[in-house]
Formats: structure tokens, sequence, C-alpha cells
């Protein structure tokens, strides 16, 4: 069975070797728990340390704005895109009404149909292996409808799966005891990585929960990371050198 690696320092050996290859997985979290960084370290690593291509969709945030907060880490994403390595599809835009330079864009207007062809089209052109989805919440769907949110998530993975790209997911919870906003986003994909941020004697501090991971083993307990000026790292607490909006 072919494995995904993040290159997210201690991940991969919590996940027997990495994502299996063509899998979906939904990574949740709250406000600040690190998802925003933790895609853009998995696209990133992808490109420049494994040679697969891969698709950031951003949602919420103008594409600038991702490759900026980027730089924070060293993460050159404008070099990777330059090298056919790295695809930003802005959809952010197109909600938004603002017009957008990003070669890659719904210019026809935001619904599913037009982000599932834009997306196809991206992976077809730079035969991506990998994607990021940021976020769940900035694709429309009414999450009081269950049923719709199950059918659409279905739809877009089960297109990833065909086109054997390895997905990131990622969705905001409100609450610390959901797996998921809608409560069946966990049920549509193959792994649920789950980030933490609470108070802990006075001060905040970031743990990663594996709550699932179908076809391969990978660890149950809790463990804390950290985000330093390398990104996210998995291990023993040490003194976080940065802050940043994730």
């Amino acid at each position: 069975m072919n494995k995904t690696k993040t290159g997210i320092p201690g991940l991969d050996e919590l996940v027997g070797g990495g994502f299996v290859e063509g899998n979906t997985i939904l990574l949740s979290g709250c406000a600040g728990s690190g998802k925003t960084i933790f895609g853009l370290q998995f696209v990133f690593n992808g490109a420049k340390h494994f040679d697969e291509p891969g698709l950031l969709v951003t949602l919420d945030a103008r594409p600038k704005e991702l490759r900026s907060q980027a730089m924070q880490f060293g993460w050159k994403f404008e070099d990777l895109e330059a090298q056919r390595k790295v695809v930003i599809i802005d959809a952010a835009s197109s909600k938004a009404g603002l017009p957008t330079s990003e070669k890659y864009a719904l210019r026809r207007g935001f619904d599913m149909s037009n982000l599932a062809e834009e997306i196809y089209r991206a992976v077809e052109d730079l035969k991506a292996r990998r994607l990021v989805i940021d976020s769940l919440s900035g694709l429309g769907i009414r999450f009081n409808e269950s049923s719709e949110v199950r059918n659409e998530l279905f739809r877009i993975s089960s297109l990833l799966g065909e086109l054997n790209v390895t997905s990131l997911f990622i969705g905001e919870l409100n609450s610390p005891e959901l797996l998921s906003r809608a409560g069946v986003e966990q049920f549509v994909v193959q792994g649920v990585i789950v980030l933490n941020l609470c108070e802990r004697d006075g001060a905040l501090q970031r743990d990663l929960l594996i709550w699932k991971m179908k076809q391969t083993q990978h660890s149950m307990k809790r463990h804390p990371f950290t985000i330093s000026s390398r990104g996210i790292e998995i291990g023993p607490r040490a003194p976080e050198h940065r802050r940043s909006k994730a």
C-alpha cells in the first residue's frame, strides 16, 4: 500500500508512515489551532521534498494572504508555483465578488460544480498528487442540512479518490466535544485528525488526536505539538516562538 508522507516532524510515524495514497483526511480544529499552517506545510513538503505537486483550494483567504503566511516559515510558494509544482485555486475572490489575477479561479461564479471542474482541470494540468481545501465552511453548504453536507463532500472526495489525489479537508469546530461541524463529515472521509487548543495551567497549549485512519495503524494517544519558525512539530512540548492565525 502506497503512503503519502506529510513531512510534518513527528506525524508520519503516528500514522504508519504517512496517509494512504488517494485517501481523504478531515482536519478539524477550533480557531487558532493550526489548521491552515498544517495544510500549507502538507502541500509545501510534497512539492519541495517528495516530488508530489499539490493544489491548495482557498475559500476563506485570498491567495496573496496564504503566500504571505507561508513565507513566515520560509515556504516560498511563489517559487514552487513558477516551477509548476504548486497551484493555488482562488475560490475566495469569487465568493467575495472581487476580481482576481490568478490563473486558477472561479470566474463563472461560485458553485460546487464550477469548483469541481476547476479542481479537475488543475489536477490534470499539474498531475497533482495532494490537495488541501481550506475550508469546508467556505463551500456554501448548508450545515444544518446534514444530508447535503454528506452528499457534496462524498462527491468531491470520490472525484479526488478516482484521480488518486491524497487530500486534506479542513473543517472548523464550534465545540470541543464534536469531530466536525455538521456531525457527518467524519463518515465520508477515510481519516480524521483533530487539532486542539486549550488553556492549561494559565497558558494556551496545542495537541493533536488521530480519531480515525482507515487501512493503516495509527496512534490512539493525544500528542502535544508546537508551531515554531519551522512550522508544526509534534512531540514533547517546547516554547513556541511565534503565534499565527491558523
